[in-house]
């Protein structure tokens, strides 16, 4: 299989934190996007930013800017839609998505998620923690493939919004992840998670 393409996701609209783009926020001298595009770019053939709205207010990052296809903020499958059409046009097989305000994820992510999804015709994992006995999926970390986009621009345009729903669908799996010393998915939803976040990177 080849190297899959990275997608970081940033359509969504922040607003428990006044609204904005949460991926240029500052931590630790940093932005969050940075730290995200730092973490997944060594990982990936090649890397796109999903988000809506002006464009402009990344283009000093250097990444192409997807834009969602369907309308009306659909939630994280928008944007691996985009990102699946993205790669597509690049001849790839399959992309690897992340969120863009999760500043700690795996910097083995991707190599797990392929992992995972060895044996598979089309292979699809999303990545999870265990929190007692509970298994928690994270949808906005995942390895997605190519060949069954249409089957998702289907399943979005008929309503569907749910990422596990449409996983479970194509018998996706997952890649279970440790949470020690903290869960690497943590995400900066509110000041107060963003005050945390600086603590974790100290």
């Amino acid at each position: 299989m080849q190297h899959p393409l990275g997608v970081i996701l940033a359509g969504g609209l922040a607003t428990r934190m006044g609204g904005g783009d949460k991926g240029l926020l500052s931590l630790g001298g940093e932005t969050l996007l940075g730290r995200v595009i730092g973490r997944l770019e060594p990982q990936v053939a090649a890397l796109a930013l999903n988000a809506n709205g002006d464009s402009g207010r990344f283009a000093g990052l250097g990444l192409p800017v997807l834009a969602d296809s369907v309308a009306g903020y659909a939630g994280p499958l928008a944007g691996v839609l985009a990102g699946l059409d993205w790669a597509a046009a690049q001849g790839a097989e399959s992309i690897v998505t992340a969120a863009a305000d999760t500043p700690f994820f795996p910097e083995d992510l991707v190599p797990r998620l392929l992992l995972a999804g060895e044996g598979m015709a089309h292979p699809l994992v999303l990545a999870a923690t265990r929190e007692g006995g509970r298994l928690n999926r994270h949808p906005t970390f995942g390895l997605w493939p190519v060949a069954l986009r249409d089957d998702l621009r289907a399943a979005l345009e008929g309503g569907l919004r749910k990422v596990v729903l449409w996983t479970d669908g194509h018998g996706g799996r997952v890649a279970e992840f440790p949470t020690a010393p903290f869960d690497p998915f943590f995400n900066v939803n509110t000041p107060e998670d963003l005050a945390e976040a600086e603590r974790l990177a100290g």
